[in-house]
This record gives C-alpha cells, structure tokens and sequence, in this order.
C-alpha cells in the first residue's frame, strides 16, 4: 500500500491509496465466495458457478463493490496513520480505480486540525461568584427533604386545595362539540402543576369528593393543535379523589430519620456545608467555562466544516441517549416537539463550535507550555476509575488498549491546561445591574 497527501484549502487534505493487484484479487475472490450462494446459472448447481463463468457471463464488474468496500475498510486506517496528518473527521471515500490485475486506487477526502494561533491565556479576568450560603437557601433544602419525606393522606371531608392531587374524569368541548384527545378517566391531576391548559386546575380549588362540575378555560393562540388554538371550551369533570401530602415537622426527630444526626441544628450546619462544595464546585466550573472562552475568543484558528458536523452529529447522539433514558426514544421526541433534524442540527451548531475552539486551544496551551502526563498520573486516573465503577484496578488495565490510554493521556493534558489557566486568572466583582445599584441607594 502506497500514501500520497495532497493538501487542500480551508484545512483540508485528500490522501490517495494505492492497494497492489495481489491485494486486489484476494477481495475479489473473497468478494466470489460471499456471493456464490446466490448465484445460478443453466448446467450448475446453484452454488457451484466457478467464478471464471460468473465474470464471462455478468463481467467481472459483479464483484467490485464488495470488493472495493472490502479494501477500504481493510486499508484506510493504516493509511490515515502513514499519512501523518493529524485527522478529525470522517473520510469522504471516493473509487478511482478497480479492475482485474492492476492496483485499487481511492481517495478520502478528510479534515486536518488546525493551526492554533493563541492570543492571550495567562491573567484572564473572570468574573468573581458570590459562594456564600444563606439561611434562606438552608431552609429551603430542609423543606425539599420534608417534601420528600411526606406521607400521602386521602382527603374524606375536604376540598381540593393548591398542591393537592385529585383523581378525575374529564371531557372536553369547543362548540358543543367533543374533541379528540380531550377526555380521560381516573386522570391523577395535581394542583399547581400547570400541566393543563389555562386555569382547569384553578378552578377544581375548592370542589369537594364526588363532586361534578363545569370548567371553562381558553387554549393559547399557539397551541400544537390548530384546530384547538386559541378557542374557548368547556370540560365537564368528576372528582372521584382527594389526595395530600403530609410534610413532617422539622424537628430533631425529623433530621434523625433523614440524616446521620441526632438534632436539627446538626443536619443543618451539615446541609450548610454541603451547599458550600457545591457552589464552590459550580462557581469553578462557570470560570473555567468563561476564561476558556475568552482564551479561545483571542485565538485565531480556521475549523473545517466536517469537523463541526461531526462535533454536531457527535452531541446529538448524546442528547438521543439523554432523552432515551427518560423512556422516549429519539424519533418520539422529534414528531412531539416538531423540530426538524436540521433545525436541531442549527440550534447545536454554535455550540458545537464553542466545544471545538475550547479543545484546541487548551490542547494547543498543552502543548506550548510542554505539559506532561506521567505514568503517575494515568495510574492515578485508572484508580479513580475503578473506584468509580467498582472494579479491580488490573480489570481496568486490561481493558484499556493503547488508543485508550492515549486518549487518557490527552484528556490529562488538557485538565492540566486548565488548571495552569486557573492558576493565572484575575477576579473582578460582578458589574451591578442598575437595578441593583437603585436597591443599595436605598
């Protein structure tokens, strides 16, 4: 196999691959037998048509692309890594030559990463995050965690109150007309959640078990089905049950059943605490995240289109398997939320784009600063990740491959990037909004 780079415009590059003939005929002679079973011709067997009477009666053409797919996938990545082009895209393929006894020859037309040019990277100026925990916030935790700890209770004697859950019958009207999809039995609805249209569950405040009534609301102007938007109707409804919640008293007794303290002063320094790591760790994150933007902002680089579609394609495949693991598939939530693939491909492209300048440069500031990884530090990282997955340390060595590691490697290098970034940044306050500046004037 022989390699010939030819570099092209907006970093872009087309490797030439030429397969020798010997090559050529052990794919077609594979490509035969992959294919004999289903051929038959008058006089054999089916099955039996030696090879030389297939090509005399079809050509030899017959066999080509299993052939050439055969080639291609035998030889492009040996290619790509002869050429010594740094690829970051998917090859575009394209069949120059193929015929009995002479080479195979095909191109891939790829993308190159590019130069990074960095601007500035040390003294970046992020903005200072308030980290401070408020009783308030400390209360708020309290309350989620009694939320959470409620018991329901079934509402005999009362009425439905804000908050509660009630189980309905319900059936919709426009124009003296039932609709389609407007009607449903033992529907469990809360109150306050606002999943129905208007003021339906407003107006179920108040209404006692087993009691019927009439609710009348409006759709909104934009409402996914036209035949319904901005109309009036009028549900008819039953109340069939009242469900509560009871919340527990936030006492001593209550921090002993949710926590590992005995008081409620305890649990919550212990929440307050806790709130902390938290802010810090976000407030950290949303710095790296603005200086890396700045830094990659100053930079000057030229990205090739196939390496944004692919960064595009890449963050869809993770957004699917996001939505997947809620119980809609992919396909679902496109014809739910009538977005289009390309739409979806134009809301993720910026970005995507920001994803791909943030690498390249903090791989670049790597690079430049002559980071390096240790075998210290990649043993260190395996030992994270078998703690993480609960697994023996010599399990994950054995199943990391050389690409892998390498790819470890790369990710150290750029953690360390950062690291060297955030060592260097200056703070500054928050500008006020005016808003804010009237407040403290009063």
């Amino acid at each position: 196999m022989s390699v010939q780079v030819e570099t092209l415009e907006k970093n872009m590059a087309k490797l030439t691959i030429e397969v020798s003939e010997d090559k050529v005929e052990e794919a077609l002679k594979e490509a035969y037998i992959k294919q004999k079973g289903k051929i038959s011709l008058p006089g054999f067997r089916k099955g039996k048509v030696p090879r030389h009477m297939v090509e005399k009666m079809f050509g030899p053409e017959i066999f080509f692309e299993d052939a050439a797919n055969q080639l291609i996938r035998e030889n492009y990545g040996g290619a790509a890594d002869e050429s010594g082009i740094d690829i970051v895209s998917r090859p575009t393929i394209d069949v120059i030559q193929i015929e009995k006894g002479k080479p195979f020859i095909f191109t891939a037309e790829v993308a190159v990463k590019p130069e990074v040019t960095l601007g500035k990277y040390k003294g970046i100026t992020v903005t200072k995050i308030d980290v401070t925990v408020t009783d308030e916030e400390v209360e708020e935790a309290v309350e989620q965690e009694r939320k959470r700890s409620a018991r329901t209770v079934s509402v005999e004697d009362g009425t439905v109150a804000d908050g509660d859950t009630a189980v309905i019958d319900f059936e919709g009207f426009v124009d003296g007309e039932a609709f389609a999809g407007g009607k449903g039995e033992n529907y469990s609805l809360e109150i306050g959640s606002h999943s129905f249209v208007d003021t339906f569950e407003e107006q179920l405040i108040g209404k006692a078990c087993g009691e019927e009534l009439e609710v009348n609301v409006t759709f909104p102007e934009n409402y996914q089905e036209e035949s319904l938007a901005g109309k009036p109707a009028m549900f008819k409804v039953k109340i069939h049950e009242i469900s509560r919640k009871e919340l527990p008293e936030a006492d001593d007794e209550f921090a002993q059943d949710v926590s590992e303290f005995d008081t409620l002063a305890e649990y919550k320094e212990d929440i307050k605490k806790k709130l902390a790591e938290q802010k810090e760790a976000s407030a950290r994150r949303t710095k790296e995240d603005e200086a890396v933007r700045k830094i990659a902002d100053a930079a000057k680089m030229e990205l090739p289109e196939p390496m944004i579609e692919m960064q595009i394609e890449s963050m869809i495949e993770e957004f699917a398997q996001r939505i997947s693991q809620q119980g809609l598939s992919f396909e679902q939530y496109m014809q739910f939320s009538g977005v289009t693939m390309d739409k979806l491909k134009e809301q993720v492209r910026p970005d995507a784009i920001s994803r791909i300048k943030s690498s390249l440069v903090l791989e670049q500031i790597a690079e430049e600063e002559k980071i390096e990884v240790t075998e210290e530090d990649i043993e260190a990282e395996m030992e994270k990740l078998a703690s993480a997955y609960d697994m023996e340390l010599d399990k994950i060595k054995e199943l990391m491959g050389d690409a892998e590691k390498e790819s470890m490697k790369k990710d150290l290098a750029v953690q360390k990037a950062v690291a060297l970034v955030m060592d260097n940044v200056k703070e500054r306050a928050k500008a006020k909004s005016k808003k804010e500046e009237k407040e403290d004037a009063e």
